[in-house]
């Protein structure tokens, strides 16, 4: 009766675990709503995570190796011992023992160095089934599973392969939440054997096994979560440095630059960031220059212009009266010559004062002088000194006072309305209301509109929408500096087509710009010796 200690008993398998369906859910839902805006946020969770998963998979593997050479040198440490006590013991008894014989030998296997409780099992000479027991109140034939018992007493056929008709069976149960190692095996022709072996501190050790491991996971995610925190510093700084030179360099500090050193990639991103800034700043500066030298070369001209062109001017002027004399001393053959001259000359006259006043709002130069203006008076006496009361029909009550620059209005109103008259076609109507602190002026003319690729255009300097006619339609510039006078007040003016046809110019401005001409107090010197996150300039 010997055999091999790997033939466990048919053993109950566990019952397949319960797919996991609302709190999976509701887990997942919770994960897609996450949002991690901060990238020091991620990084440390990823940090973690990855520890995480490490730190378990570590854990895990090692409990289960030490569980598994735990239990298995335990368990065949038992068997074995229980197996030669079984050979030693049990098989020298009778074939029908008594209870004393079987409690004797029981008490004899039971003083092995493994210490298990002992239950023998055999028949008298009456055939009635007697039980010896070394811890009667330990270990009963009650506690032995019935498979194993059905295993230990079914009969082998004895073949090449398998010399013995009975074999060594064990199983694994527990009882009051202590583990137990339950061995079988019987004596051909002889008794029964069970032993009932405590896995309580092979349990206890595993259990404090599991409580290292649990804490080492926990202290391996804490000290990922620290050197998380350490990289996203080491990392996000020279980030964060350089997201401050960058808005730094968005509002105009063209000169800011970065720290550089070590020789990473942060490193070299921060070169490049300083090679692009002075690039940057470089080519700014050659624009500027250029553009200085546009307006100076304007304003110069402008000047220059203005002296022969009051001569031409006064000659021209000569020349319109003699036109319009009744002697008729012009020629009628230079007639068509002389009042192009004049004509054209108006229009040089008009483009050189275009021209002085853009130069004034590109300099800085232009003010406001500020007055208290009658809005109905202000357009009438517009439309009057243009003589276009006929082509013109007014909407705007009388008292509705504003304080504004009445010259420059003057130049917004003419501009707007003139533009009207010339591209739309008449009657324009001028309507004026109030939308709280704000006066709104509509300019509406009845022509076909603006053209939509016209439209974001129509204020930009010496821009034609007909490129075809580029003497008949202006200078381009009529427009861009009723904008320029609207900006100065504080105001806009805006540009659409009406939906029962014609365009419509919207002039908004406040109905006091008496804050535009306060000098803001002076707060001393507003700049900062020292810059954040280390960006030098």
């Amino acid at each position: 009766m010997t055999e091999p200690l790997d033939k466990p008993a048919d053993q109950p398998h566990d019952k397949p675990a319960d797919k996991p369906r609302g709190p999976a859910a509701a887990k997942k839902a919770i994960l897609a709503g996450l949002r991690f805006t901060s990238l020091r946020l991620r990084l440390v969770a990823v940090f973690a995570l990855v520890a995480l998963t490490a730190a378990v998979s570590a854990s895990g593997i090692a409990y289960w190796l030490n569980r598994e050479a735990v239990l298995t040198r335990t368990q065949d440490s038992a068997l074995s011992d229980f197996q030669q006590e079984m050979q030693n013991r049990a098989a020298v008894l009778p074939e029908h023992p008594t209870q004393g014989e079987l409690q004797h030998a029981a008490n004899l296997m039971a003083n092995s160095s493994q210490h298990f409780s002992v239950l023998l099992i055999g028949t008298d000479e009456n055939g009635r089934e007697v039980v010896g027991n070394s811890d009667l109140d330990a270990f009963t034939p009650a506690d032995v599973p019935r498979s194993l018992r059905k295993a230990v007493n079914e009969k082998q056929t004895i073949t090449e392969n398998n010399k013995h008709p009975y074999h060594l069976y064990w199983q694994r149960t527990t009882q009051d939440d202590t583990p137990y190692l339950v061995g079988g095996a019987k004596v051909d022709g002889g008794p029964t054997g069970y032993m009932l072996k405590s896995l309580e501190p092979e349990a206890k050790d595993l259990n404090s096994l599991a409580w290292s491991l649990g804490i080492a996971t926990a202290l391996a995610l804490i000290g990922s979560a620290l050197l998380a925190q350490a990289a996203a510093t080491t990392v996000l700084k020279p980030v964060h440095r350089l997201g401050v030179a960058a808005r730094r360099l968005g509002e105009g500090k063209l000169d800011t630059r970065l720290r550089v050193s070590g020789t990473d990639e942060l490193a070299e991103l921060s070169r490049t960031f300083n090679g692009a800034a002075a690039s940057l700043e470089k080519r700014v500066a050659d624009m500027r220059a250029r553009d200085e030298a546009s307006r100076r070369f304007v304003a110069d001209m402008s000047h220059e212009l203005r002296t022969p062109l009051t001569a031409i001017t006064a000659v021209t002027e000569v020349l319109e009266e003699e036109l319009d004399a009744e002697t008729g001393s012009v020629d009628p053959m230079i007639e068509p010559a002389v009042r192009l001259v004049v004509s054209e000359t108006r229009r040089l006259n008009g483009l050189v004062e275009n021209l002085m006043e853009v130069t004034r709002f590109d300099a800085g130069t232009a003010r406001l002088v500020l007055d208290d203006v009658d809005i109905a008076d202000q357009i009438t006496a517009c439309i009057d000194a243009r003589a276009w009361l006929d082509a013109v029909d007014l909407d705007a009550e009388r008292g509705n006072m504003a304080r504004l620059d009445p010259r420059r209005l003057d130049v917004i109103l003419a501009n707007l309305i003139g533009n009207a008259l010339k591209h739309g076609g008449s009657p324009v109507r001028v309507s004026v209301r109030t939308e709280g602190d704000e006066l709104v002026i509509d300019v509406r003319d009845h022509g076909p509109g603006i053209p939509e690729d016209v439209l974001p255009h129509v204020f930009d300097r010496f821009y034609k929408a007909s490129a075809s006619r580029p003497r008949s339609e202006g200078s381009g510039l009529g427009l861009s500096i009723a904008m320029e006078n609207a900006h100065i007040h504080g105001g806009e003016i805006t540009a659409a087509n009406s939906p029962d046809g014609g365009a419509v110019f919207t002039l908004r401005l406040p109905r006091d710009a008496s804050p535009l001409t306060e000098t803001p107090p002076d707060d001393g010197d507003d700049t900062k010796g020292s810059q954040e996150g280390g960006v030098t300039k």
